[in-house]
């Protein structure tokens, strides 16, 4: 196993490990640790302490590749109370990736907590279900990178059928550097459309194009649930839903909109992909 998802390679310039790798290609990166990587480059890019990272979306242009990627950032709109910062990542002279991240100033003042929902299930000694079809058992690159812990008990959110799913890295974002909660929160929850799956990954692609992640609060500790739920239009977009909670209780959450296309099948001419 790698030692990290990445390793820097000069200033804002890093290069991927094979532990980015995700299900659909292993030369191209599952959506979640540059997604991680690009919140981290917000998360330093001209930091101000009274205010926190609450929330960044994402928008992948292209498959992102294991390979030397370069983030460039830039102060969109500077303020004391918030502050948006965007961040460009690049590979092969190509944009692969934006991400926006809006900083909200913390409150100098007690505000009363509104919780989300009911306290999240308890993380289950292994997993106690079987995972979605995407989760194989000779998985590699990202998916093997990350401890999984399935649930039994299925869920609903607003009708939709969902799976759940506690999660834990093996591996650090970058090696010998702590990552920061948002970090963290984006490395995960870009598994969201796989956990909440429901069609079968043999005869389907589900491909989001972007991810957008909103915490009311930074997550604490080491494992986080995700709660997901997919729903499907018969023009082929889906809407992936993902509630996200530590031990404490739910703390943010995630959408992705989907791309979703058949399988090409021997024989059949190609129609491309989301590149």
């Amino acid at each position: 196993m790698e030692s990290a998802f990445y390793e820097r390679s000069g200033q804002d310039t890093y290069v991927a490990t094979a532990a980015t790798a995700g299900p659909w290609s292993p030369d191209a990166q599952h959506g979640g640790p540059p997604s991680a990587l690009a919140a981290k480059a917000i998360e330093e890019h001209e930091p101000d302490g009274r205010q926190r990272l609450a929330r960044v979306t994402i928008d992948i242009l292209r498959p992102v590749p294991v390979g030397k990627v370069v983030i460039r950032t830039r102060t969109v709109r500077p303020g004391r109370r918030v502050t948006l910062v965007e961040a460009l990542m690049e590979a092969g002279g190509q944009e692969v990736l934006h991400a926006r991240g809006w900083r909200i100033e913390r409150s100098a003042e007690i505000v009363p907590v509104v919780p989300d929902g009911d306290p999240p299930p308890p993380l289950p000694g292994s997993s106690a279900a079987l995972p979605t079809q995407i989760f194989t058992p000779d998985q590699e690159g990202y998916l093997a990178s990350i401890e999984w812990r399935f649930l039994a008990a299925g869920l609903s959110q607003r009708g939709a059928p969902g799976r759940a799913a506690w999660t834990r890295p093996r591996i650090p974002l970058l090696a010998g550097e702590d990552t920061a909660p948002m970090s963290r929160a984006l490395l995960v929850a870009d598994s969201g459309s796989g956990v909440g799956a429901v069609l079968p990954s043999s005869r389907y692609l589900f491909i989001n194009v972007d991810l957008s992640v909103i915490l009311a609060r930074d997550p604490v500790g080491e494992w986080l649930l995700l709660e997901s739920s997919t729903t499907v239009g018969s023009d082929g977009t889906g809407l992936a839903a993902t509630r996200l909670s530590d031990p404490a209780g739910a703390f943010g959450r995630g959408l992705q909109t989907l791309l979703i296309s058949p399988r090409q099948h021997p024989g059949q001419a190609s129609s491309g992909n989301a590149g």
